[in-house]
C-alpha cells in the first residue's frame, strides 16, 4: 500500500489504539488532537529515496519499533519490494534468509515530529531501510533520533512509549469488555 512521504495519513480514520507491548493486553484509544503524516509506506512500483541510513539511526528506529505498537490490524501486509512472497511456512514475524528485519507486518508506529504533527509509519519500515536501503525524509530522520522512547510518561500508561496520549485517555484491558 503506498502512500507519499509527508503526505497527510488516511489509513485508517477509527483514531488510535496503542497496544502496551509489556503484555499485550493492555491498549488506550483515542481521536489524535495531532497531524499524522505518511513514512515509509512503500510498493513496487512507485518511487523512493534509497540511501545509507546512519548506524545511530537505524538502531534507533527499530528500537521504536520494538517498543510500539500502534493500531494493530487482523490482516498482514507483506513486503513487495522482496523479489518473492513468503512461503506459507515461513513464520511472517521472523526475517527472511539474508534479511535482518521481518518483511511482513500487522500495525504501524508514531514517531512526534514538529508541534502537532506525528509521523505514521508502517511497523516494517525497519526492514525497508536494512533490508532495502529505504532513506526517509531528513525531518523523520531526525525526529527518530530526538525521541527519547524512555521519557517522563503519565503514571497511568506505563508501557505506552508516545508522549502525546491524551489526559483523558483510558487504559483499557482486552476483557474490559
Amino acid at each position: 500500500m503506498f502512500y507519499a512521504d509527508l503526505s497527510p495519513y488516511d489509513y485508517s480514520d477509527e483514531g488510535e489504539t496503542f497496544t502496551d507491548v509489556t503484555d499485550g493486553m493492555r491498549y488506550v484509544a483515542f481521536q489524535p488532537a495531532y497531524e499524522r503524516l505518511n513514512i515509509g509506506w512503500l510498493e513496487a512500483g512507485f518511487p523512493w529515496t534509497s540511501g545509507q541510513a546512519s548506524q545511530d539511526f537505524g538502531r534507533r528506529l527499530l528500537a521504536v519499533i520494538d517498543a510500539q505498537h500502534v493500531n494493530a490490524m487482523l490482516g498482514l501486509h507483506e513486503c513487495d519490494l522482496c523479489p518473492t512472497p513468503l512461503p506459507d511456512t515461513h513464520p511472517w514475524y521472523t526475517p527472511r534468509p539474508g534479511d535482518r528485519r521481518a518483511s511482513a507486518g500487522t500495525g504501524e508506529i508514531r514517531v512526534p515530529g514538529s508541534p502537532g504533527a506525528v509521523f505514521a509509519a508502517p511497523s516494517f519500515i525497519g526492514h525497508y531501510v536494512v533490508d532495502h536501503g529505504y532513506m526517509p525524509p531528513q525531518q523523520f530522520v531526525e525526529a527518530v533520533l530526538a525521541f527519547d522512547l524512555y521519557g517522563a510518561w503519565p503514571p497511568k500508561c506505563p508501557g505506552i512509549r508516545f508522549p502525546w496520549v491524551p489526559e483523558e485517555a483510558v487504559l483499557r484491558h482486552v476483557d474490559d469488555e
